[in-house]
């Protein structure tokens, strides 16, 4: 298990300030244009829009972790709500960790640091999604996440979408 490098910094993105914003926008893209991100960049319309959407948007929080200056990784996350819980849960949106830095420990402190988080906000619970051919799974497994399920019986959950655009 990897230790992070030792001058990893981890900060909420202020996304109003514009170093903030461009990390942001470039972790994404760089994800986005992986394949377990779809292989395709980001639309420059996208790119424009999204730290003002994001910080218009009071559920939203986003973590950038920095070594040496240089942006190196990202977690965009949302607050929604358990019904079961009656208390905030915290979903990771998007984790990123740029490729030239993966197998460092980044991934596990960015979950480390979203967990800190949640945990400030009262969160009960942190979800995410992943393709199950993803080598990120292996991570979030032994970060303590697992497939979810309320009876065995009733199976697994699956995460379906409709797209609307």
């Amino acid at each position: 298990m990897p230790c992070p490098p030792p001058a990893l910094s981890i900060a909420l993105a202020d996304y109003r300030d514009p170093r903030d914003a461009a990390a942001l926008v470039a972790l994404l893209d760089a994800y986005a244009r992986d394949p377990m991100g779809a292989g395709t960049p980001l639309p420059e319309a996208v790119k424009a829009r999204l730290p003002g959407d994001l910080a218009a948007n009071p559920q939203a929080f986003s973590l950038l972790a920095w070594l040496g200056g240089e942006a190196v990784g990202l977690a965009n996350c949302f607050v929604g709500y358990s019904t079961f819980a009656a208390a905030p849960l915290v979903n990771i949106h998007d984790l990123a960790v740029a490729a030239h830095q993966r197998g460092k420990g980044i991934g596990r402190a960015l979950i480390a640091a979203i967990e800190a988080e949640a945990l400030k906000r009262g969160a009960a619970k942190i979800t995410l999604e992943v393709l199950s051919g993803n080598p990120a799974r292996r991570l979030y497994a032994a970060c303590g996440f697992g497939d979810y399920q309320l009876d065995p019986a009733a199976g697994q959950a699956l995460f379906w979408q409709k797209r609307l655009r």
